[in-house]
């Protein structure tokens, strides 16, 4: 092992990271406020086909704002029927991660994606229509600071979107954990009857920070599109939605531990491809990859679990509805 392939490893992992971080940044707030948005995974491969689409028409800018307003747009749709219609979260929740999966299916068919992409830009050349990838985004290297041998170009050479998580996970830490607003999402997560007595507006809390969730888990697919992998395949995300919900509930509902969950899972994706290349795990190439899923099961276990749940510091209401007549 080169200290180049060390470099090339933890560039990777901190690239692939960023995926799991982006979603699990909006889903920490959503459940922090009582809502489990089990939707992620189809908002976030919407998110991906949307990038696709608009990247081949117009330009990486318009098809990250794009992907916004869908995520928005599909999370208001859990937010209407979880906290409005007090359905079940965990059903509404997989019913949006089929829609996401079926739409960005349908959207991206060669000749639906023909049809869509000549009504957004007619003047497109012909060769674009049939294209599977996009260009990437650039990355950016920090002055001096991506110099620094193996840690500069892990964590200093990168494109917008990965220093955008990192900064935002700070942000959010600080807002949840420091600010009146934050004690006021938490306040909502653990007693929201207690909260709408003392004048908080438990649904507006509730659909600002699932909105919250849909946004970034959108744009958590947008960049793992443009940013990571721009070579569009059906269900291109793979599931890593369900990670990010797991991630969440390691991380503990904290966002600056989620950075760490992050990582940690795109360091163990990073390295089931790159050990293969040393000749280690050629026998069984797959038991590093359901690591994750492994992962996943068992954090979701422990979240339904009621004794298990009140250990690990998940808010008291998570997942229930909330009506000011009980």
């Amino acid at each position: 092992m080169s200290i180049e392939w060390i470099e090339q490893v933890l560039q990777l992992t901190v690239q692939m990271g960023t995926v799991y971080l982006i979603a699990s940044l909006g889903e920490i707030y959503a459940e922090r406020s009582g809502v489990l948005n089990l939707g992620l995974e189809g908002i976030m491969i919407m998110g991906a086909a949307i990038s696709f689409i608009f990247t081949v028409a117009y330009n990486h800018l318009i098809a990250i704002l794009v992907a916004a307003v869908v995520g928005i747009l599909m999370s208001l749709i859990l937010a209407v029927m979880t906290v409005h219609l007090r359905l079940n979260q965990v059903i509404v929740g997989l019913a949006l991660t089929l829609l996401g999966i079926g739409l960005s299916g349908v959207i991206t068919s060669p000749g639906i994606r023909e049809k869509i992409l000549l009504t957004l830009n007619p003047n497109l050349p012909e060769k674009m229509l049939t294209i599977q990838q996009a260009e990437k985004l650039l990355e950016i290297p920090i002055p001096l600071l991506s110099q620094i041998p193996i840690l500069g170009r892990a964590l200093f050479n990168h494109n917008v979107l990965v220093y955008f998580s990192l900064i935002t996970a700070f942000s959010m830490w600080f807002i949840l954990f420091k600010t009146r607003a934050g004690l006021v999402i938490r306040s909502v997560g653990e007693n929201p009857s207690m909260a709408d007595t003392l004048g908080v507006n438990v649904f507006l809390v509730r659909y600002i920070t699932v909105i919250i969730s849909g946004l970034f888990a959108s744009l958590a697919g947008a960049y793992f599109f443009i940013g990571f992998h721009p070579f569009w395949r059906e269900g291109v995300t793979a599931g890593r939605g369900f990670i990010a919900i797991a991630l969440v509930i390691l991380a503990t509902w904290n966002p600056l531990r989620a950075i760490l969950g992050a990582y940690l899972f795109g360091g163990i994706e990073t390295l089931q491809y790159r050990l293969q290349l040393l000749g280690l795990g050629a026998q069984s190439p797959y038991f590093l990859a359901m690591l994750p899923y492994i992962i996943t099961i068992i954090a979701l276990i422990l979240i339904s679990t009621e004794s298990l749940r009140k250990k690990i510091g998940a808010p008291a209401s998570l997942g229930i509805p909330y009506s000011r007549e009980e």
